[in-house]
């Protein structure tokens, strides 16, 4: 009886960080993901021993090898699934008390392009930035949205302080460490004053998060760094941001919190056995508490 009450609170939970966006439905079989991991890998060994001036082409180059080797991958089949739709509903909800009709906004690394396109209703103008043309491609682009494409993976080419809020969901743990900088600082500079920078990545005690937690228990795949509260707070301030904070909440309920809290609990967890906390990670509250998601003020 226990057992079987535990497995529904597992599945609630499950269908609960689902919903919000915080994991995503995986169908393909163990043999396709394998081959996924295995040509991933060995495409990210490539990025992580890549000197600075390697980096500036081989992003868009290695994501468009990526994309034409593992057709299957959830960047390219996502489009049209409805976990996709749940997805967007909740990153919508997140940004909504963030967007005006009056403001510009530019989302990094907005793959599909189905979030950017929908916040261009609420806003201005809406900006895409990638590196990536193969997974951006479509016919319903509104005209208020733009999309631009780097090849370096960190510059923004935008005018200083023209953007209002800038956004990206999954995109930082993709950079090299020593490029996160870069970006950040061009991020900054593109800001308004007082501009917000709202960023999903994924928290390192937690993961990893990329096609290698099937198979191992460190990112190996294109998350060439997952990064901790505290990792996040060091870098955002080294890149000119006055202020970050968290951004926890579900549905239509956001607050802002201060870091403080949370990197004590990140302390906690990290002097626990790595048997222990393998057994947490999966906690819904934890994952909540742990998802990464902070917001930057110039």
């Amino acid at each position: 009886m226990i057992g079987k009450i535990l497995r529904r609170i597992g599945r609630i939970q499950q269908q609960v960080l689902i919903k919000i966006g915080v994991v995503q439905i995986e169908t393909r079989t163990i043999d396709r993901l394998r081959e996924h991991y295995e040509t991933e890998k060995l495409l990210a060994k490539k990025l992580r021993n890549s000197t600075e001036q390697q980096r500036k082409y081989l992003y868009a180059t290695l994501y468009d090898e990526l994309f034409a080797s593992v057709p299957d991958h959830p960047c390219l089949t996502r489009k049209i699934s409805r976990d996709r739709e749940r997805s967007i509903s909740a990153e919508m909800k997140l940004l909504k008390p963030f967007l005006r009709k009056n403001i510009v906004f530019t989302e990094i690394g907005p793959g599909d392009c189905a979030l950017c396109f929908e916040v261009a209703t609420c806003v201005k103008r809406a900006i895409g930035i990638d590196v990536s043309r193969v997974v951006a491609k479509s016919d319903r682009q509104p005209a208020n949205c733009e999309l631009l494409f780097v090849e370096d993976g960190t510059s923004i080419p935008l005018a200083p302080a023209t953007v209002h809020v800038a956004y990206s969901n999954q995109v930082m743990e993709h950079l090299h460490p020593d490029d996160a900088k870069n970006q950040l600082t061009n991020i900054c500079s593109a800001l308004v004053p007082r501009g917000i920078y709202i960023c999903i990545t994924p928290n390192r005690l937690i993961g990893p998060h990329d096609i290698s937690r099937f198979f191992e228990d460190h990112a190996t795949g294109f998350h060439l760094k997952e990064y901790t509260y505290r990792e996040l707070r060091s870098v955002f301030g080294a890149a000119g941001f006055s202020g970050l904070e968290a951004l926890l909440g579900y549905g239509r309920v956001y607050l802002r919190i201060p870091l403080a809290p949370l990197i004590l609990l990140e302390t906690m967890l990290s002097r626990l056995p790595s048997s222990v906390l393998k057994d947490i990670r999966e906690s819904m509250l934890l994952r909540l508490l742990l998802r990464g998601a902070v917001i930057a003020t110039k």
